[in-house]
C-alpha cells in the first residue's frame, strides 16, 4: 500500500491509496523556479490528488499518537488564556523549532530533540488541542497554528533567531511562521512536507477515508454515556499504544473537532496561507529532505529524469530560496525516527553556518541518485552513516 493518510487504517478506495483523485482534477500551486523548467509540462503530466502530509504515522492508526515524552513539559499561558505545552532543552542560539506533522506531539522528536541539545537550545511543542496543549478556537488552519506558536514563544521569552524543522504537514506551518517572521528565520528544514495545492472543497480532496474516521471518533466522543475505551466504537480513535494522555483527549469532542478543521484546512486555506507567503522566504536557507518510500509511491513525469512528481514538488519548495537544496534519503515517511542522524546532520549544519555567518553547504547527494543536493559548486556535508554505533540511551525513548 502506497504511503498516504489511507496507510494508517482508514476505508480508502484504490485511487485514494494511491493519492488520486477518482473523480476531481485537483489544481497544483507550480512554482516557476530556476532549474526546475517546463511547469506547463508538469501540468499536464500530474494528473494526481497529492495528500502525502501521509498524516505523519506517528499515531500507530488512531487519532492520538503515542507520546514518546512522559508528562507535560512547561505549560505556557498565551494572551485568551490558553495554555500551549513547550519542551526545551540545551543552551545557545539559534533556537531550534521543531514542528510534528498532523496529529502528533512533541514526543514524535525523541530521537532528535537530545542530540541537538548537545549544540544549542531546542524546542518541541504540542499544537493546541494535541498532547497536553489546550484546544484552540476554530478554525485550525496554518495562520492559527503559525500565531500560536508566535505567541507561545513569546510569553516564553523565546527569541529569535529561530530555525524551523517541520515534518510532513508540519513543514507548511513551518513555512508560514518564517513567513510570519522572516526577519527572525535563519533556516527551514523540511522533512518529507506536505505540497500545498487548492482544492475546492474539503470533501473530495483525497483525505475523505481520513474525514470519516475523524467524524466517527466526534460521534463517539460525543456519547452520552461515552463506551469504555476498550470497546469495539473506539477501534481506530485509540489503540493500546495510547498514551494516558492520548486516551483523555480522545474523550474531548474538541479534539476531535480540532483535528477535524485542521485536515480541512490542510488544501484549503493553509495551502493559500502558504502560496501567498512563499515569496517571501527567498532568503531564508531551505533544506528539503524527501523520504524514499513516499517519492517510490508517486508517479514519474514521462519526460526529464526519473525522478517522481513528490521529488519534483519539493525540488520547487527548495527553489522557493536563493539557498535552497533538496535531497532525497532511505527512509519512510517518518524520517526523524527511521533516520534521525540525516535530521541531526541538517541541523548541526544549519546552526553552524548561522553562527559562522555562512550560507549552509548543500546537502549531501540523495541515497537514490535524484535531487539537487549534490549539482552546487560547494562541498556538501556528509550524512553519518545509520550503521554508526548506537549512542547511549535515550531518555525521551518510550520504554520497550
Amino acid at each position: 500500500m502506497p504511503l498516504w493518510a489511507c496507510r494508517i487504517g482508514n476505508s480508502c478506495s484504490t485511487a485514494q491509496r494511491a493519492g488520486l483523485g477518482a473523480t476531481w482534477e485537483p489544481q497544483f500551486i507550480v512554482y516557476r523556479t530556476e532549474g526546475h523548467a517546463r511547469p506547463s509540462s508538469r501540468r499536464r503530466a500530474i494528473g494526481v490528488a497529492f495528500l502525502l502530509f501521509a498524516l505523519s504515522g506517528c499515531g500507530g492508526g488512531n487519532g492520538q499518537p503515542a507520546s514518546a515524552a512522559e508528562g507535560p513539559g512547561r505549560r505556557v499561558s498565551l494572551e485568551d488564556g490558553r495554555q500551549l505545552n513547550l519542551r526545551c532543552t540545551g543552551r545557545g542560539e539559534p533556537t531550534v523549532l521543531l514542528e510534528s506533522g498532523f496529529g502528533a506531539d512533541s514526543g514524535a522528536w525523541y530521537a532528535v530533540q537530545p542530540k541537538v541539545a548537545r549544540q544549542t537550545r531546542v524546542c518541541a511543542y504540542d499544537r493546541a488541542g494535541i498532547g497536553y496543549s489546550d484546544v484552540g478556537p476554530m478554525p485550525r488552519d496554518g495562520a492559527a497554528i503559525a500565531r500560536d506558536l508566535d505567541q507561545v514563544l513569546k510569553a516564553a521569552d523565546i527569541k529569535g533567531p529561530y530555525i524551523l524543522v517541520g515534518h510532513s504537514a508540519g513543514g507548511l506551518y513551518a513555512r508560514l511562521f518564517a513567513a510570519r517572521r522572516p526577519q527572525d528565520v535563519e533556516g527551514l528544514i523540511l522533512l518529507d512536507p506536505t505540497v500545498e495545492r487548492r482544492a475546492p472543497r474539503p470533501q473530495g480532496d483525497g483525505l475523505d477515508g481520513i474525514r470519516r474516521r475523524l467524524q466517527r471518533c466526534l460521534e463517539v466522543a460525543s456519547r452520552t454515556p461515552q463506551p469504555a475505551l476498550t470497546e469495539e466504537p473506539w477501534t481506530g480513535c485509540v489503540s493500546a499504544k495510547t498514551s494516558p494522555q492520548g486516551l483523555a483527549n480522545a474523550r474531548t469532542p474538541a479534539y476531535w473537532r480540532g483535528q477535524l478543521s485542521e485536515l480541512d484546512s490542510i488544501f484549503g486555506s493553509s495551502s493559500e496561507q502558504v502560496a501567498r507567503g512563499a515569496r517571501v522566504l527567498g532568503d531564508i536557507p531551505i533544506y528539503v529532505i524527501t523520504a524514499s518510500e513516499t517519492a517510490a509511491s508517486a508517479p514519474t513525469p514521462p519526460f526529464g529524469p526519473p525522478v517522481s512528481i513528490w521529488e519534483i514538488q519539493h525540488q520547487q519548495i527548495a527553489g522557493l530560496s536563493r539557498i535552497g537544496f533538496q535531497t532525497t534519503v532511505i527512509s519512510p515517511h517518518l524520517v526523524m525516527i527511521a533516520r534521525p542522524e540525516v535530521v541531526i546532520a541538517a541541523v548541526e549544519e544549519m546552526v553552524a553556518a548561522a553562527r559562522a555567518g555562512r550560507p549552509p553547504a548543500p546537502l549531501p547527494p540523495s541515497e537514490t541518485g535524484t535531487g539537487t543536493g549534490s549539482d552546487k559548486p560547494e562541498e556538501p556535508f556528509a550524512f553519518k552513516s545509520p550503521f554508526d554505533p548506537p549512542a547511549e540511551p535515550n531518555p525521551f525513548e518510550p520504554p520497550k
